[in-house]
């Protein structure tokens, strides 16, 4: 008989040593079906903002709501983060040229109509901050622009401060080939900074809630050149909208 008890006692310890093998085994699958969920979580998350972020950074200019935000932590030309005043730029016409390379096309900006745009311009213009920059969006596709003036290259970055209103934005948001405006975050009327565009062929660019795009000027010559040297090229990638095939730099920028 008491073999019989002993030999019970065991198989029932046994037993309970089983079970407790397998609790503690379901138990750890169970944490690793948490934690791969949890990762699965975090991983679709991160996943989402880097998404969010590509849109928010690369989507500047006209035709989509971009942000042309803080600066970044790219090396730039110093610029005064104070919003230079409207009264430099003198209520009239300034003429000078802007090289992109190889290709120079005459300007003129015209003071009188956006006068802080223009000062703010001139202001960038004669502390050597386009220097070097580059030009990182053209668009092929219902607009026609060529997008420059951006330190950090992808969008996302200004002089070290912003401004507005919109200033001589056409009523009809009709933009003629040859005209230089400012680009801005979408909805935003006080957003605009250092980056501006080219327009290479006639554009019709719709106004948001903000307004239009406020026009500092227009290309006076070799508009043609541009089409020929850069523009033409079209999109990296087969792409509409984004980085040009030909890479393109502010090799001079100067007004007077």
């Amino acid at each position: 008989m008491a073999s019989n008890d002993r030999q019970a006692r065991e198989e029932r310890t046994r037993l309970r040593t089983y079970q407790a093998r397998q609790e503690v085994h379901r138990r750890a699958v169970r944490r690793r079906t948490r934690d791969n969920v949890i990762a699965g979580v975090a991983l679709v998350v991160a996943l989402t903002l880097a998404t969010g972020a590509q849109l928010f950074y690369f989507g500047g200019g006209p035709g989509t709501p971009e942000a042309e935000p803080t600066p970044t932590a790219t090396p730039t030309p110093t610029a005064s983060a104070e919003v230079p005043s409207p009264d430099l730029a003198e209520d009239r016409t300034w003429v000078g040229e802007l090289a992109l390379d190889d290709t120079t096309l005459s300007i003129e900006l015209d003071g009188q109509a956006a006068p802080q745009a223009v000062a703010s311009t001139i202001s960038l213009v004669d502390s050597g901050f386009y220097d070097g920059l580059t030009c990182h969006r053209l668009t092929t596709e219902g607009i026609f622009v060529l997008q420059c003036g951006d330190p950090s290259g992808d969008g996302s970055g200004g002089p070290g401060y912003s401004y507005g209103p919109i200033e001589n934005a056409p009523a009809d948001d009709v933009y003629p080939a040859g005209t230089i405006a400012m680009a801005r975050v979408g909805g935003d009327d006080q957003s605009q900074g250092s980056q501006f565009f080219i327009v290479y062929e006639d554009s019709t660019i719709p106004s948001d809630a903000a307004g239009g795009y406020t026009v500092i000027g227009r290309v006076t010559d070799g508009l043609d050149a541009l089409r020929a040297d850069i523009t033409d090229f079209g999109v990296a990638d087969d792409g509409t909208d984004g980085a040009p095939v030909v890479p393109v730099s502010i090799t001079s920028f100067v007004v007077e």
